[in-house]
């Protein structure tokens, strides 16, 4: 009697840091890219590292190389070619067409006065619920401004391996949700769910700031057909008045000369104590310390941590 065939293994872990090339590193983004990486690492799988620079307006020039060069300092190690989403287009392209094809977008002439004037409710995010005006069509005369994702009125749920269940209706809390707008950018959501599927990767770790994205790119990777990863969304780190680090609020870029002591107040904010005898040893030394001790389960499940001046770095 023949035994039943074994259950094809689990796929490899790869994951990914792919920062928006907006400014230098700062201590949000390194906490970010240490948890990816670490997570990466921890379960034996691959690192990969993407440029996000499709939104090319806010694109800084010469910080996409200010970024990856901090990294080596730190001693980030990352998997294959660095990946850039601005040498991508056609692929992003090609997965609206064969949504346009689908049925699944359509053209929207609304601008944001007109928008602002039919509706008050605000998205998940902040900005105005889109509400449908061109979802049957163009009006006479008017022109293709932007693309538009139709979305569902049903729950869209996941569990985030940090913090924890999380459902979202794309129709009441966001609404059709734009692929490629008007000034002929292709959106954030559409590439990082292109480019995610075609890297193979199957678990993101990122900062929660994005969380609130993540049923809008689940529903857009069952319009794809492409496989949906795990995800794990770390706390962010905000200043003293509460808000997200980022070049709009003038964080200050990370100095790798600072070394495993910086790396050490990053593993601190993700809830790793660090051994103060490593807080000042080479990052060679540093590194498999920290891999074979890391644990998502320690991470923080909140959204936002003010570290304080015992963690964030001088400078």
């Amino acid at each position: 009697m023949k035994s039943a065939p074994l259950p094809p293994p689990p796929p490899a872990y790869r994951g990914r840091f792919a920062p928006s090339p907006t400014g230098p590193l700062h201590f949000g983004s390194l906490v970010a890219a240490l948890g990816s990486y670490l997570d990466a690492r921890a379960s034996g799988g691959q690192w990969l590292l993407r440029i996000e620079d499709v939104d090319r307006p806010r694109t800084v020039r010469g910080a996409a190389d200010a970024i990856l060069r901090t990294l080596a300092g730190f001693g980030f190690e990352w998997d294959g070619e660095v990946l850039a989403q601005s040498a991508r287009l056609d692929r992003y392209h090609a997965a609206l067409v064969r949504l346009q094809a689908d049925g699944d977008v359509y053209p929207c002439s609304c601008s944001r006065s007109e928008i602002a004037a039919a509706t008050a409710q605000r998205s998940i995010d902040g900005g105005l619920l889109y509400p449908g005006i061109c979802r049957s069509g163009l009006g006479e005369g008017l022109a293709a401004r932007a693309w538009r994702l139709r979305v569902s009125d049903k729950a869209i749920s996941f569990v985030d391996r940090i913090q924890g269940p999380s459902a979202q209706n794309l129709a009441r809390e966001v609404g059709d949700f734009v692929l490629l707008r008007a000034d002929g950018q292709y959106a954030y959501q559409l590439a990082v769910v292109v480019d995610d599927a075609a890297q193979g990767v199957n678990a993101v770790v990122r900062g929660v700031d994005l969380l609130d994205s993540t049923a809008r790119q689940i529903w857009l990777q069952e319009r794809l057909d492409v496989s949906t990863p795990s995800y794990a969304h770390l706390p962010v780190v905000v200043n003293s008045a509460g808000e997200k680090l980022s070049k709009q609020t003038l964080a200050a870029a990370v100095d790798d000369a600072g070394g495993s002591a910086v790396l050490a107040r990053a593993m601190a904010f993700l809830g790793q104590p660090v051994p103060a005898a490593l807080c000042g040893a080479p990052v060679a030394e540093f590194w498999p310390w920290a891999i074979a001790d890391w644990s998502i389960a320690r991470v923080p499940a909140v959204r936002a941590i003010f570290p304080g001046s015992d963690v964030l770095p001088a400078g």
